[in-house]
């Protein structure tokens, strides 16, 4: 068996963008019911970060050292024993531990837990617009349909409109029919308002709250201060899904409404329908930046100032 090296990020403790230091690591190899990726793109999601600097201990503990990165497309590598359903040569998309490297390994997806994910790319995919699915746009599945239990008519909150996964959110809820009230700063409007957007509040200008009243549900990819000034918005019965962290189960109450973080993901079909919705263009990813892998550090810098539009990707892998 081959001890061949690729490179990898490595995290080693936690703190700011410079603990992420690319390094030489041997390569994985897939066994049984496990398939190896050639990564091309991986995609930074706040979650990435959050993890980095240790504030989802409770929730998502590491060991050091570390390989950060969930979400990624690229092409099979090699397959391990008993798998079937993929050959090297094929063109994925799915969720990968340590997506920050060359290569990573996949359990095939048990459909009882869609955690464990690949998918085959359609032909219409591209590389990017596959790698901003996980974390992106399945990620606002969740938290309009399998949190929010959002319906058409209803109207809809969305903080961060122009993120990663706020762009989705919006163009989601409009195929589902809602109402759809996004919040963006200046340089974001016109981008926001071209998803679908029924109403966006710029807001380093005017207080939301000020604005909006009686919505159906929140979606807050902010937290902090921002979910703070949402609950009044909701109507009595409205849901707030929290991205960020743990939204205030105190301030539910208080105001009548419901509160989720992380309670359901979405399915396996729900994602191979996401999927689908991209090859066909109903769902168009927005791609902020994309940084090669030697500029981690600069990635997760731009994806922390939370300013950008769209998905911010790793260019790992030549194709």
């Amino acid at each position: 068996m081959s001890n061949a090296l690729m490179k990898a990020v490595r995290v080693h403790e936690y703190g700011g963008p410079n603990v992420l230091q690319i390094e030489k690591v041997e390569r994985p190899h897939p066994v049984a019911g496990e398939v190896l990726v050639r990564i091309v793109y991986a995609a930074v999601i706040p979650l990435d970060w959050r993890i980095r600097k240790g504030l989802m201990k409770q929730i998502n503990p590491v060991t050091f050292p570390y390989t950060p990165g969930i979400a990624a497309s690229g092409i099979v590598e090699s397959v391990g024993a008993g798998v079937t359903e993929f050959r090297a040569g094929d063109r994925v998309f799915g969720a990968l531990n340590g997506a920050y490297a060359e290569y990573g390994i996949v359990a095939i997806q048990n459909k009882a837990n869609p955690n464990r994910f690949l998918a085959h790319m359609s032909e219409n995919m591209t590389f990017e617009s596959a790698a901003a699915i996980w974390g992106g746009v399945d990620t606002a599945w969740k938290a309009l349909f399998s949190e929010g239990e959002l319906e058409a008519g209803q109207t809809v909150l969305i903080h961060a409109a122009a993120g990663g996964v706020g762009q989705f959110a919006v163009q989601l809820a409009k195929w589902r029919g809602a109402t759809v009230i996004g919040t963006a700063s200046t340089a974001n409007l016109d981008f926001v308002k071209s998803l679908g957007a029924d109403q966006v509040i710029d807001y380093t200008a005017t207080p939301f709250e000020k604005t909006v009243n009686n919505v159906d549900l929140v979606v807050d990819c902010v937290g902090g201060d921002t979910q703070s000034r949402s609950w009044s918005v909701l109507k009595r019965g409205g849901i707030l899904v929290a991205l960020a962290g743990p939204p205030s189960l105190e301030k539910a109450k208080e105001y009548g409404v419901t509160a989720k973080f992380n309670t359901k993901i979405p399915t396996y079909e729900n994602r191979l329908t996401i999927a689908q919705f991209i090859a066909e263009g109903t769902i168009k990813p927005a791609i902020d930046h994309i940084y090669p892998l030697g500029e981690v550090n600069r990635a997760h810098e731009k994806s922390e100032a939370r300013h950008g539009r769209g998905r911010i990707l790793l260019s790992v892998n030549s194709i």
